[in-house]
């Protein structure tokens, strides 16, 4: 049967928009909810919508009444429908309808498909209504299975299950009739409204109502007119008739649904799919009793909780044509909370037992109270209480209302002892029968070796619940001299440790050792025995110089400790009048008089030999370095010479961590150079690696280097900073101090030539030619230097001064960091002179406040006020 394409495609998009809520896919339906058909606004929907909707459509396999019919059902408005027909008609869509009869010599057939209607309207139609659901979903066991947040279980039919022998024939079912044999042909044909397979010069055959094992029968016997081959007791040719694409059924869903109505099916579709596509019953609607009407006669009731519960699903029942599917309200319910897998509503039957309502509940937890459970029942007129014993949970019968709980196992042992302290495997034991203190040591693997073996404490609980405390001579007990304890259940065993007891004890090093700190004390350790553990002298310690520091014993005097000078040994060996410490000794060991590390200093840029120089003495100056380093290039500038000195606030090294790093300088030179080390060097790196493995990460590259760039970061930073106005009151580890290098040069040994101190970089720079501006000028900028012009030049050659620009306080900051700034007499201005590499820094005058509105009005009333004051004075008295 051929439809007009304009015509179908018309109706196809109608009953597009119902087969929404039958055939989408689980996600998309969580992601949408089942929408209001009737609500669908035809003018939201663009041309390309459309087109796409009917492209996609084309393949479903619906026919024209169905599509009629499920627009009627959807409740889509006649005006929706005239506006779809119209906006069709515009895009005149050709194209071939379902239904055609095709006969030929060679078939290329598709796999057997229908449809949903997720893949035609993906991402087109935007619903304005969603059908909400709670966030957790229905508390009625069940509920959740065919509507829930993540609808995953749709029940789909499986379409392409080899062709049933059993399955009846109806109109649009479409026939593939396959000839083989001495002839071949084929031929695909859809049964027409009217039951007829209509098959290319063949003519009529009525097949609808039978199944495909008849209607096979009855096709041969038509077409055995043609091929002769067909009939006979000795056929050469066969025949075989199999089931494309399904038709479609209408089946009617009523009663307590959420989603009640007349739904368009699979032929293959079983209840389940008919209660997915109507979103399940809906809260009061039954599980239980869903019931399979069939022309006015019931032939099937099906309950959901088979499926939940045990996985049987009557899904070889499928539905037909008209077939009518009734969801009643649920007969009775009854609720059960506390310790079951479940604890939810059920739907309940006459007659069923707490047992079978346990087994819906998925059984007992494993904390459950199985021995009993209580129940609450609704009598006539009140509520009743009763109890469930185990034996007779599957004699008695629940009722619709009853509420059950199911409590936990009590928080307590029946046979517990504890055992703490000083024994090896301390924890929870079982009471056995005549269990004593002296077998509980012994099922805790005995004493250790610490346990404080005078008494011992045991916690008993009484049967009031409160607690009295055992005090036992263990000594005597584990000895055989006193009677042993029998324990009783609960009982707490507490054996101490001498340890316990008392303040641990320890012993502290400070001072110049390797590695200064608190160590364990033990007995007859010597001042050797701890320097030895503390990694030994430090390159720096005096061992003249070593005194104990002791508690004092005797307060009364007003002595806080006792100080013991030590003589030992420079190389720590054994000395017979060497003192034995005490706890909390404190040992010191000194630096030894007038030792010092070397001091260093930098000088960079234009000198001969630029690099790091070790100070000689505490007098040595600027001018000393720099005739160290070879004197002044013939590039250089003295004039922007600068001296970066350490402030107070200079995080310096530690002794410590100079040495870590000299010692992994000197670990990697060994690593490197030593391709086949010797013993002596491959013991050196073995000591080496063990020094500086906990240290490594924190050594950085060279200490001149390193020094160098941060110093010089930090101070370009700080003046940038200062001369833009960022920084307020900054503490800073460097500074810039300006020297007169030129004088310094000239007159060694004068005021200008600073003594030097550790850290110091004298920084000298290549000539300078050219002046920079910054702050309030018009185009700041950095200009070429030319002798003898003043400061108004190079501020002209920037545009001039801005309109915020504060010219009084005008200031040139030099190369080697002095400033100088602009003077005031009278009405005359003095600017500073201009030196190459200067830099000119023209402050803001800083925002202007305006005033505000309530300002204005405050200052005119007390003006208007004063004004009629002194109006009101006489003056003449």
């Amino acid at each position: 049967m051929i439809f007009h394409c304009n015509k179908l495609f018309r109706i196809l998009a109608v009953g597009l928009f119902c087969f929404l809520a039958l055939f989408g896919d689980p996600s998309a339906l969580h992601a949408q909810g089942i929408p209001d058909i009737s609500s669908i606004k035809v003018d939201d929907l663009s041309d390309a919508q459309l087109r796409e909707l009917m492209k996609r459509a084309n393949s479903s396999g619906l026919s024209e009444a169905e599509l009629l019919q499920m627009a009627q059902a959807r409740g889509v408005p006649n005006a929706e429908i005239e506006k779809l027909r119209t906006r069709l008609e515009e895009l005149d869509m050709m194209g071939s309808g379902p239904g055609a009869v095709r006969s030929g010599e060679a078939s290329r057939r598709e796999p057997r498909r229908q449809m949903d209607f997720n893949e035609v309207s993906q991402g087109l139609i935007t619903y304005q209504q969603e059908f909400e659901v709670g966030e957790n979903g229905s508390n009625v066991f069940g509920m959740n299975l065919f509507y829930n947040k993540d609808r995953k279980l749709n029940f789909a039919p499986n379409l392409n299950l080899a062709t049933p022998r059993s399955y009846v024939l109806g109109p649009g079912d479409m026939l593939y009739v396959d000839i083989y044999g001495q002839s071949e042909r084929y031929y695909e044909a859809n049964i027409t409204p009217e039951g007829t397979l209509i098959l290319e010069n063949i003519g009529p055959i009525n097949v609808s109502g039978l199944t495909i094992e008849e209607a096979t029968q009855v096709i041969k016997n038509r077409l055995s007119r043609f091929f002769n081959g067909l009939s006979g007791s000795n056929p050469n040719t066969f025949l075989q008739v199999t089931l494309g694409n399904i038709r479609t059924i209408q089946v009617h869903l009523v009663g307590e649904l959420r989603l009640p109505g007349t739904f368009t099916l699979s032929a293959f579709s079983t209840v389940f799919n008919a209660l997915y596509a109507a979103g399940g019953p809906n809260e009061n609607g039954t599980m239980r009793n869903v019931k399979l009407i069939r022309n006015n006669k019931q032939i099937a009731v099906i309950d959901v909780y088979d499926f939940l519960v045990s996985g049987q699903a009557e899904l070889n029942q499928r539905l037909q044509d008209q077939d009518v599917i009734l969801v009643e309200p649920y007969a009775a319910r009854v609720q059960i909370q506390g310790e079951v897998k479940r604890p939810m509503l059920f739907e309940i039957k006459e007659g069923e037992s707490f047992a079978e309502l346990l087994l819906y509940a998925g059984g007992f937890t494993e904390q459950a109270y199985r021995d009993r459970v209580a129940v609450v029942r609704n009598t006539g007129k009140e509520k009743a209480v009763s109890d469930i014993f185990q034996n007779q949970f599957s004699l008695f019968t629940v009722k619709g209302g009853d509420h059950y709980t199911v409590g936990r196992i009590l928080n307590r042992y029946n046979n517990r002892v504890q055992i703490k302290g000083a024994v090896f495997r301390e924890g929870n034991y079982a009471l056995s029968e005549g269990l004593t203190l002296k077998g509980l040591i012994e099922k805790a693997e005995g004493l250790r070796g610490e346990a404080h073996l005078e008494s011992a404490s045991v916690l008993r609980t009484k049967e009031d619940l409160s607690t009295e405390l055992l005090q036992v001579n263990l000594r005597a007990i584990m000895a055989g001299a006193e009677k042993d304890i029998s324990l009783q259940a609960e009982d707490i065993v507490r054996i101490s440790s001498i340890y316990d007891l008392n303040e641990e004890f320890y012993v502290k090093i400070t001072g110049e050792v390797q590695q200064p700190g608190i160590y364990p004390f033990s007995s007859n350790m010597t001042v050797e025995d701890l320097i030895v553990a503390a990694g030994g002298f430090r390159e720096s310690a005096s061992a003249s110089n070593v005194e104990i520091a002791r508690r004092a014993q005797n307060t009364e005097t007003g002595e806080i400790s006792e100080i013991i000078p030590v003589q030992i040994n420079a190389d720590l060996s054994f000395n017979v009048g060497s003192p034995t410490l005490q706890p909390f000794d404190n040992v010191l060991i000194r630096r030894k008089p007038n030792f010092a590390l070397e001091k260093l200093v930098q000088v960079d840029g234009q000198v001969n030999s630029p690099g790091q120089y070790a100070v000689q003495n505490a007098n040595e100056r600027i001018s000393d370095v720099i005739r160290r380093a070879g004197g002044l290039t013939q590039f250089a500038y003295p004039e922007g010479a600068t001296l970066i000195r350490r402030t107070e606030f200079y995080q310096t090294e530690s002794d410590r961590i100079r040495k870590e790093k000299d010692l992994f300088n000197l670990y990697e030179r060994l690593a490197t150079e030593a391709i086949d080390p010797s013993e002596s060097q491959a013991m050196i790196m073995k000591r080496l690696n063990r020094q500086t493995s906990d240290s490594a990460a924190t050594v950085p590259t060279e200490a001149g280097d390193d020094i160098l760039a941060r110093t010089r970061a930090e101070v370009l930073t700080d003046i940038s900073q200062n001369r833009s106005g960022l920084n307020g009151i900054k503490i800073r580890e460097t500074e810039a101090i300006a020297i007169d290098l030129a004088a310094i040069m000239t007159n060694p040994g004068s005021g200008y030539d600073l003594i030097l101190e550790e850290g110091d970089i004298i920084s000298i720079p290549k000539q300078l030619q050219t002046v920079r501006l910054r702050g309030e000028v018009i185009y700041p900028t950095t200009v070429r230097h030319e002798p003898a012009r003043p400061m108004s030049f190079y501020i002209n050659r920037a545009g001039g001064f801005d309109n915020r620009a504060k010219k009084r306080r005008t200031y040139v900051v030099y190369a080697n960091g002095e400033v100088a700034r602009t003077k005031n007499f009278l009405f005359f201005k003095s600017y500073p002179a201009v030196e190459p590499g200067a830099e000119i820094i023209v402050p803001s005058k800083g925002p202007k406040i305006p005033f505000m509105p309530g300002e204005i009005i405050g200052i005119t009333t007390g003006l208007a006020t004063l004004a009629l004051i002194l109006t009101q004075i006489d003056f003449n008295k």
